[in-house]
């Protein structure tokens, strides 16, 4: 499913134009004006699954946050901007196959990371209530109970499951499972699973990261699955070559000048690993 058909950044001509009528001079960056305009990217075209690849400063994460901010997608965490970011979004422009809808999103390393730390503190407040359970089963179970009005009706419960039930299982019956037994790359995982939903348009900025290469494999699927069954567009700034691998992606190298559309084999990070595990084949023989 496609949305999002083209993204037009300010050309030239256009920044040159801002440049010649801004009065003020005493800024030390124009960000994100002059990031795209070095390699000469005008124009992104969109498929199904477009990946947005470069190294550090090449402007991937930049351009999901103009894409993100001009569209007005939901966002969870604050990200880098300037002076002059909104005069920027509104000099690029965009082109709809179909309207946008609503519940879609960008999700960044931070919205992740953010998850994970909600996660570890829930997990807290568990252990400092499984220690609460413990004490309360010892003493529900040991005392001489006797309900007097219904106001004791709850306590009578729990002091009947405590005489019934072994204190593993009581703790287990009042306590939420703790999300802890999930690895930090199972919950990163299982965050992305929970917020893409089908029908829907999602900008990842680099989904790789807290993801073993298991992890990687099983988000490309996904991703690719949601794209053609789940009618979901995704536009993904990664390095990763298990992500950068996916069948019918389109990938935009943005360290070339100009910017172009190359297959994943040919991309020099890839290249990296290929060239690596080549020469140290013979230690997997």
């Amino acid at each position: 499913m496609v949305y999002l058909s083209s993204f037009y950044f300010p050309d030239d001509d256009t920044e040159n134009s801002f440049f010649c009528g801004e009065k003020h001079t005493c800024y030390d960056s124009f960000y994100p004006f002059q990031v795209f305009t070095r390699n000469q990217l005008t124009q992104l075209d969109f498929e199904p699954i477009t990946i947005l690849y470069g190294g550090n400063g090449s402007g991937k994460t930049t351009a999901l946050n103009v894409i993100a901010q001009k569209l007005g997608v939901e966002r969870d965490t604050l990200y880098n901007r300037s002076n002059f970011f909104e005069t920027y979004t509104e000099l690029c422009d965009y082109r709809l196959h179909r309207r946008i809808p609503a519940h879609s999103c960008i999700i960044t390393s931070d919205d992740v990371f953010d998850s994970m730390l909600n996660l570890r503190a829930i997990n807290s407040g568990i252990d400092i209530q499984r220690e609460h359970l413990f004490q309360e089963y010892q003493d529900n179970k040991y005392a001489s109970f006797r309900m007097e009005s219904l106001a004791d009706y709850e306590r009578l419960k729990r002091v009947n499951t405590s005489r019934r039930t072994s204190q593993s299982r009581y703790t287990r019956k009042y306590l939420m499972d703790n999300i802890r037994e999930r690895s930090n790359g199972e919950n990163a995982f299982q965050y992305f699973c929970e917020k893409i939903t089908e029908d829907g348009f999602y900008l990842l900025d680099e989904p790789e990261n807290s993801l073993s290469p298991e992890h990687q494999l099983e988000l490309a699927q996904f991703l690719a699955d949601s794209a053609r069954f789940y009618r979901c567009q995704f536009i993904i700034a990664t390095h990763s070559p298990l992500l950068l691998a996916m069948d019918r992606a389109k990938i935009y190298d943005l360290d070339e000048n100009p910017a172009t559309v190359k297959t994943w084999t040919e991309l020099p990070n890839v290249r990296v690993y290929y060239d690596f595990f080549k020469q140290h084949q013979q230690a997997f023989l």
